[in-house]
């Protein structure tokens, strides 16, 4: 399960990464990346705070099937990103958005894929 204060909750948080942020796109998903702090943007931690963790966000429509499959889905996509998240600079904001065909996807395709658009975000990978 990924902790509590490594999960995007606000929709202003959502729309930042998805708004302003990096994308990769990948057949099962989409992720959507922004770095800690843009330019021209204030630290809104006082000094001497360590800075907040990389926190992911995740986006299950209803065409990747029904409530059952999409609660799946995020369960596997929330186990995974625990173990990258870490990959990601302090103050990240990640949302990892999924597409239809992830509802039919197992474990395994759809870690291929998420370690694939991690790899394009962090690694400058071209497309």
């Amino acid at each position: 399960m990924l902790p509590t204060e490594k999960r995007l909750r606000r929709r202003e948080d959502f729309a930042a990464a998805v708004r302003r942020g990096r994308r990769a796109g990948r057949p099962l998903l989409v992720v959507h990346y922004r770095s800690g702090l843009a330019s021209g943007e204030t630290d809104p931690h006082a000094p001497g705070e360590s800075a907040p963790p990389a926190r992911a966000g995740f986006v299950v429509s209803k065409a990747v099937g029904g409530a059952v499959v999409r609660n799946l889905v995020k369960r596997r996509l929330r186990h995974l990103m625990r173990d990258r998240l870490d990959h990601f600079p302090a103050g990240s904001l990640v949302v990892v958005r999924a597409l239809p065909g992830a509802g039919e996807a197992g474990h395994d395709q759809l870690a291929r894929d998420l370690d694939t658009a991690v790899r394009r975000l962090l690694g400058g990978v071209p497309r």
